[in-house]
């Protein structure tokens, strides 16, 4: 067996084990109720306030990260004062605030919750806090800081490279000649080709880290991917040229009288216009649902244990967990390039050089 596949099977055996231990206590109360895997599975994708790893109630291991919120003013605790599994009420400076599907709302001493129409209406203070994505969004910057300067150098001593330097060069060949020059011309390609290194690297590596057991699900988040898709909408639309808006507002150009244009603009112009916010909601959902899918596929398929209270469905199980995980493995690092070659594709678009007629 190779070392990959010894990685991948260690990790789902970590998962189930974890999986199994989490649900101990409620197969055995509940042996003839249908399990339902939907809470486990919602758990595991979504944000927390805390970084849970394993286990349940008091033998459940975590990282406690900073709750940063403003309510009259700045209030900052950590998330331990709402236990492992935010079902307390955290006490700061006489405020008391409660945890409720990843939301942190004012309450009072009781952590009462007044529910309309299946919402909270207790003020809900601004959150700034340090939540599992973030906390693995900046984990994920950190090491590519890491692997720059020691890339760097590397460099330094000899332009031959050496360490992580060879593994990172052929990445950046990639990305600035079949990415950046392919789809952004040679005139202009040069100085987007930081942009989209660091953009193929990030994403790449948090979708690595959003496989590893414990880890958080930061691609299949769709604050951060639509934050990726602003970064990409800003970019394209500050670097268009002159051609690129007259071709939204005048695509016909002088190919028909401006009154005959008149009637098929009203219709035109405003499809042209709305491109420039499909291009990067396109790109926000494609990362965010199809990192969220392999998830979900990966935990469903390990679930018809519970599911069919049976292990000699566990062979099954888990060789199709497998064969997804491997799947996702290289769906990582296809999504990556996917999100970077429309994001230059986007942006050669609007950098283009005018068509002359000869």
């Amino acid at each position: 067996m190779s070392f990959k596949k010894l990685l991948i099977a260690l990790y789902l055996f970590v998962f189930c084990f974890s999986f199994a231990e989490t649900h101990e206590g409620t197969a055995e109360a509940a042996k003839d109720e249908v399990y339902n895997p939907v809470p486990f599975i919602m758990h595991h994708i979504a944000d927390a306030h805390n970084w849970h790893l394993w286990g349940e109630g008091h033998n459940s291991v975590g990282i406690s990260l900073p709750v940063i919120l403003w309510d009259n003013g700045l209030k900052v605790f950590s998330s331990e004062k709402f236990g492992h599994e935010e079902e307390k009420v955290a006490e700061v400076d006489g405020n008391f605030y409660k945890v409720h599907h990843n939301k942190i709302y004012s309450t009072d001493a009781n952590g009462t919750l007044n529910i309309h129409d299946g919402h909270p209406t207790n003020n809900e203070p601004l959150d700034f806090s340090i939540t599992k994505v973030v906390a693995q969004m900046m984990l994920a910057a950190i090491i590519l800081l890491i692997i720059g300067f020691a890339s760097a150098a590397s460099y330094k001593k000899s332009q031959v490279p050496s360490g992580i330097a060879k593994f990172i060069e052929p990445l950046v060949v990639f990305v600035r000649d079949d990415i950046a020059l392919q789809n952004i011309g040679s005139v202009r390609y040069r100085k987007y080709v930081p942009y989209l290194v660091t953009l193929f690297l990030f994403i790449w590596l948090l979708n690595i880290l959003g496989l590893l057991p414990g880890a958080a699900n930061t691609t299949g988040n769709i604050a951060f991917t639509m934050v990726l898709s602003v970064f990409t909408l800003l970019i394209v639309n500050l670097s268009g040229r002159k051609t690129y808006w007259m071709h939204m507002l005048d695509p016909l150009g002088k190919n028909m009288p401006f009154g005959g244009k008149i009637l098929i603009y009203i219709i035109l112009i405003p499809v042209e216009l709305l491109g420039i916010i499909t291009k990067p909601f396109a790109l926000m959902i494609r990362l965010f649902a199809n990192m969220t899918a392999g998830h979900i596929i990966i935990m469903s398929l390990i679930s018809l244990i519970f599911i069919m209270k049976t292990y000699f469905i566990t062979p099954v199980s888990l060789g199709l967990a497998l064969f997804i995980y491997v799947l996702e493995v290289l769906v990582a690092a296809l999504q990556a390039y996917i999100f970077t070659m429309l994001t230059a594709l986007f942006i050669g678009s609007a950098v283009e050089e005018p068509h002359h007629d000869h």
